[in-house]
């Protein structure tokens, strides 16, 4: 019913532009006529300007075109339909800013009390742990061969491995390089997710973004522990100065693109060793190993 109203008004309001056109074409057809009558019979204006009257009609003509575009030309390509497609396009465009700037709030606000989960959970921790010295742990999942992937992916699904790094790294910085984190694709919940890169422009929110191994290290120095979560050139440069490995090694040999580092017997020593075998949910036997720096 609403759409045949505006339908109605619509054509009301066209005939009535219409009609006030024709009336006007009228009064200017007969105002030109007593303009010419006045000049050229009554001799109105003689010795003045002679063919005033011509541009008296000339002037008028030029307002009655003006007229006669607005009816048949403006209002057809600039009438109501023009406007509510031009409402719409603002409405929209509107929308989409205020969906970004709610989209932005709310990655703000998960930002925030994840940050306040951290510092909640350095809040109790016992004061003796953080006089500690800063222990730095490289954290990884290795097969027989150190394979740690392929094509930027794993190359196995081992649900009891992530079951151990979520509860190992919660309330942690997590060190990591730009492709080990685009292969995950968010920052992980409670956690602090600090990226290295060379590229100064890179830029993540909920992120903390370096440029440097030694730079992740100091963003994380009030962390007493710290972890390091790949990918294989950040480990290389890493267990250099990693005081604690801890390894979930998968009893299998795969063909893979990157490796962990060897893992030097003479530096590192094995100090606890969890063996299982495979099962409904992990497809291959596997073992939690920790080793600490000699």
């Amino acid at each position: 019913m609403q759409e045949q109203h505006e339908l109605y008004e619509n054509a009301r309001k066209r005939t009535k532009q219409k009609k006030r056109l024709y009336f006007h074409f009228v009064l200017f057809i007969v105002g030109s006529v007593f303009l010419f009558v006045l000049n050229r019979v009554l001799k109105v204006g003689e010795g003045f300007m002679e063919d005033w009257f011509v541009w008296a009609i000339l002037l008028w003509s030029f307002f009655w075109i003006l007229h006669f575009i607005n009816v048949f030309i403006t209002q057809r390509f600039m009438g109501k339909e023009w406007e509510r497609k031009q409402t719409e396009k603002l409405v929209a465009k509107q929308e989409k800013k205020i969906e970004k700037i709610q989209k932005k709030l709310e990655r703000e606000s998960q930002h925030k009390a994840e940050s306040n989960f951290y510092l909640e959970q350095e809040r109790i921790k016992p004061k003796s742990n953080l006089s500690n010295k800063q222990s730095i742990t490289l954290i990884a999942a290795i097969a027989h061969n150190n394979a740690l992937g392929k094509d930027n992916d794993l190359i196995w699904h081992l649900p009891a491995d992530l079951k151990r790094f979520k509860s190992t790294t919660t309330g942690h910085h997590i060190i990591m390089g730009r492709n080990t984190y685009e292969s995950i694709g968010k920052p992980l919940p409670n956690r602090t997710s600090v990226i290295i890169t060379r590229n100064p422009e890179y830029k993540v929110e909920g992120c903390i973004v370096v440029n440097s191994l030694e730079e992740a290290i100091e963003v994380a120095k009030n962390d007493a522990s710290p972890y390091i979560i790949g990918g294989a050139q950040i480990y290389s440069q890493a267990i250099k100065i990693a005081d604690k490995l801890d390894i979930t090694e998968v009893h299998y040999s795969f063909d893979a693109d990157v490796f962990f580092p060897e893992i030097d017997s003479a530096v590192w020593k094995e100090t606890s060793r969890e063996k299982f075998s495979a099962d409904e949910k992990n497809k291959y036997d596997y073992s939690f190993i920790t080793y600490q720096k000699k």
